[in-house]
């Protein structure tokens, strides 16, 4: 009987000319092929398709719709991978526009007439900020470390302590990293204690460089010992080999448990590389600082060509670089740092503000850093607490909030999002409660 009643109903469907004529769109055909297949399954499942008109409009909307969307960050995660990482400084986002809305001199030397190079547009920047020798950009910094050592130790081998063999974003893991290399991976040491010693013994003619990998996305505590930076690099240049630091988050100024470019070039590593879109608060993009020879070996490797950085994301990294040349000002209109350094009172009078307007309760609770930095850190913050059924609909509205759902309730944390936000939420969480 149920076949029976299935049949009758996939009989009834319109065709997709007669429910495409229910509008006039060029895409209308497309689409009604789509909402009848979908139909179809439904049908076949004992579900009722629906409306197949308002589904057709519905689908022609879908279509025109970037999925790509502004999100309201209510999670309290500032650096948060899920929701992009870092949001632009507006100076970054000037500069994005100029080189986006034409042509621009990416790579002609202006005074000459003659060819130049992409990385003339940040490198002096970094150089200046940083203390290094020289400076070269590609598009992350899973390139940029997979780069340097291929450039640096292919077909050879590279030391690392077995405790910083760390997995950074979506499963992938440092050694295979270095695996897809080309150089040999020789782990030293143990999961929570490794010394400079431990460097010392696996050294013989094959070894080519030196690696540190900050621990920046976790901790060993207890029964722990690393060498110091400066420890490591004095080894490795007794052996005339180059040490990489990498910083993974990367900050350019001081943010406490989390070391800065410029000290580690200080303490002697020879190159270091981290990302633009995390502690520095730019666009996604793998920074590599150090000795101007290292940095002219990885700018003539051929790998360099296929993890170059693309022009808008170099426009943006130009303009975030050019907030940290006057000192404060970075901490003023990085968002980023804003949020990091932003006092726990401005946050409280914010939910304070939200949760009278829709009937809410300040909670107080703690926000993090997110993007693997700084991962003992907690930020005390305020958030306006609701109830829990408001997620997903606040998820799926236009445009999406996205909080945190805890012990039944689902709060809104005040300190990832800004003044200027708030009307748009207290629009969202009115109409989903009407």
């Amino acid at each position: 009987m149920v076949y029976a009643q299935s049949a009758m109903e996939l009989r009834e469907l319109p065709s997709v000319d007669e429910l495409a004529r229910a509008v006039d769109d060029p895409l209308a055909t497309e689409a009604a092929r789509a909402v009848l297949a979908r139909a179809r399954s439904e049908i076949q499942a004992g579900r009722d398709p629906g409306d197949l008109p308002a589904r057709l409009r519905d689908e022609l909307d879908a279509i025109r719709t970037p999925s790509l969307r502004n999100v309201l960050n209510a999670t309290g995660v500032i650096v948060h991978t899920n929701l992009g990482r870092a949001p632009l400084p507006e100076a970054a986002l000037g500069q994005v526009t100029v080189a986006a809305s034409g042509y621009s001199n990416l790579e002609l030397d202006l005074p000459s007439g003659t060819r130049g190079s992409r990385q003339e547009h940040v490198a002096a920047l970094l150089e200046r900020l940083t203390g290094a020798e020289a400076a070269l950009v590609v598009n992350n910094n899973a390139a940029a470390l997979l780069l340097a050592v291929a450039a640096l130790a292919d077909g050879r081998e590279v030391l690392a302590s077995r405790g910083e063999l760390i997995e950074i974003g979506d499963g992938f893991r440092i050694p295979e990293v270095l695996e897809r290399s080309g150089a040999r991976l020789i782990e030293v040491g143990t999961t929570n204690r490794t010394r400079a010693a431990d460097y010392e013994r696996a050294l013989n003619d094959q070894t080519a460089l030196l690696l540190r990998v900050h621990q920046s996305n976790f901790r060993v505590v207890g029964f722990t010992e690393r060498p110091a930076l400066r420890e490591l690099a004095d080894l490795a240049h007794r052996h005339e080999l180059p040490l990489l630091d990498d910083l993974g988050s990367g900050a350019l100024v001081d943010l406490g448990d989390e070391p800065t470019a410029r000290t580690a070039l200080e303490q002697g590593a020879d190159l270091v590389c981290f990302s633009g879109d995390k502690l520095l608060g730019g666009p996604q993009a793998g920074i590599v600082l150090g000795r101007a020879d290292l940095v002219e070996r990885l700018r003539r490797y051929p790998l360099h060509r296929a993890v170059r950085i693309d022009k808008l994301s170099l426009a943006a990294l130009a303009g975030t670089l050019l907030l940290y040349v006057e000192p404060g000002r970075a901490l003023r209109e990085v968002p980023v740092l804003r949020m990091l350094h932003e006092d726990p009172a401005s946050i409280r009078a914010r939910a304070e503000w939200l949760a009278s307007a829709v009937g809410g309760e300040v909670e107080e609770t703690v926000a993090r850093v997110g993007g693997g930095a700084l991962p003992l850190a907690e930020l005390p913050s305020f958030a306006c607490a609701l109830e829990e059924s408001l997620a997903g609909p606040l998820r799926l509205g236009d445009p999406p909030v996205v909080g945190i759902v805890r012990d039944g309730r689902l709060l809104l944390d005040c300190r990832t999002l800004r003044d200027a936000e708030l009307d748009a939420v207290v629009a969202a969480v009115r109409a989903h409660r009407a």
